[in-house]
């Protein structure tokens, strides 16, 4: 790893610890020429399917946006948010193991659908109602029929 400072390329580790979740190494380093600290982190790359909207263009997966269409369905509603981080995780999960390059934003809908479904029935239905764009009232009555069976 080159030097922050005199950019020498020959440092070495002098301590490594992993982060109390798991999900980052911390490697402090020395540089072998000036002799300075610094200090690097080292997370997995995951490289998500990019996600092809219905209109047809690609755009990069957003975990960002997962979070928001979870909060804005759970808005007010008793989900805690360790609940909503372990249903995106699932989620993104899936994404990962279905090893594709691109995926139907409908398909992500559909995967949040089914962990709303599990978590709290009202979002489930806020969710649906929007992302199954109903023209009546009908629609939503069979939707909120389902799920009180």
């Amino acid at each position: 790893m080159k030097c922050p400072f005199c950019g020498h390329v020959d440092t070495q580790v002098v301590e490594t610890r992993v982060s109390e979740e798991g999900d980052f190494v911390r490697r402090r380093r020395q540089c072998g020429a000036c002799e300075k600290r610094f200090t690097t982190y080292e997370r997995p790359e995951v490289n998500f399917p990019a996600v092809v909207k219905k209109d047809g263009r690609r755009i990069d997966y957003e975990h960002a946006k997962l979070l928001a269409s979870f909060n804005l369905a759970l808005r007010k509603r008793p989900v805690s948010t360790e609940q909503v981080d372990a249903a995106i995780e699932r989620i993104e999960e899936k994404l990962l193991n279905l090893g594709v390059r691109e995926i139907q934003s409908t398909r992500i809908g559909e995967l949040v659908m089914r962990e709303l479904k599990k978590l709290d029935k009202v979002a489930y239905v806020r969710f649906a109602s929007v992302y199954r764009n109903f023209e009546d009232i009908d629609e939503f009555k069979t939707l909120v029929d389902e799920v009180r069976r």
